[in-house]
């Protein structure tokens, strides 16, 4: 069962029993770095643009983060990530965010927090909207750099079979319609 909750201003939390999974910790940390605004791997798709910022690549084994634009009416397919917790943050626009049964407007400085395996995505049909995605552990942005593709690239375009194979491998469910 999902339980929303409003906690200092818009956050969605959701209550989920997922067992622990184990974290290797480096011996040796990685090295802080700063990513400068227009600094990371930017993935293109006609629903938007997606920035990876941070993730295994860059030095972090224990998380990823970016930044997605996604254009007025294209949204996020309500879809929920067998192995990831992820952290949506509204930059900018406006949208509404969908967790389990609920769904919330969201607005600049929103938080949606999801739990994996809890269902979530978002519409915005009336304006483009501008987010920051944590994930933990790592995975999403090797799913979108699976079905998106590197700016300046020619434009991937994926069978729906190839779709799901892409989402399977990355432990992703879309929601039926």
């Amino acid at each position: 069962m999902t339980t929303p909750r409003t906690i200092a201003g818009c956050v969605f939390a959701c209550a989920a029993t997922v067992p622990a999974r184990p974290v290797t910790v480096p011996a040796t940390p990685p090295a802080a770095r700063v990513v400068a605004p227009a600094e990371g791997e930017a993935l293109v798709a006609p629903n938007g643009d997606v920035v990876v910022k941070v993730d295994p690549r860059t030095g972090s084994a224990r998380l990823a983060m970016g930044t997605q634009h996604v254009v007025k009416g294209g949204g996020i397919q309500v879809h929920l990530h067998e192995h990831e917790d992820e952290i949506l943050f509204v930059q900018g626009g406006a949208a509404t965010g969908i967790v389990g049964d609920s769904r919330r407007a969201l607005e600049p400085g929103s938080t949606v927090y999801i739990p994996q395996g809890v269902w979530h995505g978002i519409e915005n049909a009336e304006s483009s909207v501008d987010l920051v995605w944590v994930v933990s552990p790592p995975g999403l942005e090797d799913y979108f750099r699976d079905v998106r593709t590197p700016r300046g690239q020619a434009p991937r375009v994926l069978a729906p079979e190839q779709l799901e194979d892409i989402r399977r491998k990355h432990g992703m469910r879309v929601r039926a319609k």
